[in-house]
């Protein structure tokens, strides 16, 4: 099986595989442990129904069953799931190959610039300045999460993800304060009716 295949539906697939794999539990429990973890910057649990839609995912994919069945009282029931042994080897194997191999994704972000020439240079230099203290803000805040790991005396391993985003956020900064820079003597400049001329010329016949 190619590698490409081995990768998960989702992140939020590998997280709750994750938890049952730490022990069984219910949906609602794996939710509050993912926003208490503060996991919830890594995965998308916003809307209340979203850990139940890919449970019942990995249930037909038998990769979890039914542990047991809790009445609660005159509310809903809740269902206690566990990972099954196939699901541990597709966690096992997902990790491998996202730990390892980078993945070919699409962010939005490098596809607006890639076709940043279709503005202005004044106009990108504007978009893109505005960029600069929410990058920042999201640098401190997690250069905060970090000081609080430290003073807590938490495990590093427990936090890699947000060390990953703060180095992210400083490679970022340090090339868009470049780029606006650079926009902003001019040393960066274009036109966009010159462009577009230029990719008619360069487009195969």
């Amino acid at each position: 099986m190619a590698s490409m295949n081995l990768r998960p539906r989702s992140p939020l697939v590998m997280v709750l595989l994750a938890l049952l794999a730490e022990r069984p539990m219910h949906p609602y429990r794996m939710q509050q442990l993912i926003k208490s973890r503060r996991k919830d910057d890594v995965v998308n649990v916003a809307r209340s129904n979203s850990v139940y839609q890919v449970i019942d995912r990995l249930l037909r994919d038998e990769l979890v069953r039914v542990r047991e069945t809790h009445p609660a009282g005159t509310g809903p029931s809740r269902t206690v799931y566990e990972i099954t042994p196939k699901g541990r080897t597709a966690f096992d194997d997902w990790m491998g190959v996202v730990l390892a191999e980078p993945a070919r994704e699409f962010p939005e972000f490098r596809a607006a610039v890639a076709i940043a020439g279709i503005l202005p240079p004044e106009v990108v230099r504007g978009h893109l300045a505005r960029r600069i203290p929410i990058l920042e803000q999201q640098l401190a805040d997690a250069d905060e999460t970090s000081a609080t790991t430290t003073e807590l005396g938490l495990p590093r391993v427990l936090t890699l993800e947000n060390e990953h985003k703060a180095a992210l956020a400083r490679a970022e900064l340090d090339w868009l304060r470049g780029v606006v820079a650079d926009l902003e003597s001019g040393t960066l400049t274009w036109s966009p009716d010159a462009l577009v001329a230029l990719s008619d010329r360069l487009e195969p016949e």
